[in-house]
């Protein structure tokens, strides 16, 4: 007997509210310098460089609200039996770039949890997919997730 239940895979499928951020020139360019990025485009904050959205979407929390390892806690996962996570995978596609005065949802689904047998135990799979779109509905970026749970 595995140790997913039918009530947490009744989890698959759930969405966060979507969220949406403005983009500015500046936060663009803070990004690209923070981040050592070398193209004009970004420095000037013409174009906001690869995984820009990443940081634009993160929950912004007080310190009492992170995990011990400085990770805030994710309202759209369940309680899983096993806490110890590991990164299982990142798959983004790019469908258009993100420019100044851009107007971005960001959409976060649940999407999968899965387990298998480990050498050391159960393992659990889940996978969150992040679809960011203009205001106007225009697809941006597609972010797929993976973490593993041991």
């Amino acid at each position: 007997m595995g140790v997913l239940t039918p009530e947490l895979k009744a989890n698959i499928g759930k969405a966060a509210p979507p969220r949406t951020e403005v983009v500015t020139r500046r936060d663009i360019r803070k990004y690209a310098i923070a981040t050592n990025q070398r193209q004009r485009k970004y420095l000037d904050g013409d174009e906001a460089p690869p995984l820009y959205h990443v940081a634009l979407f993160w929950d912004v929390v007080e310190l009492d609200e992170l995990t011990p390892d400085g990770v805030s806690i994710d309202a759209l996962l369940p309680k899983f039996p096993l806490e110890k996570a590991m990164a299982g995978g990142l798959n983004i596609t790019y469908h258009d770039r993100i420019r100044p005065g851009d107007v971005l949802v960001g959409e976060r689904t649940l999407t999968d949890i899965y387990e298998k047998e480990g050498r050391s135990g159960p393992l659990i799979f889940y996978e969150v997919v992040l679809e960011v779109r203009r205001q106007d509905g225009g697809p941006v970026i597609t972010e797929k997730t993976t973490r593993i749970l041991r």
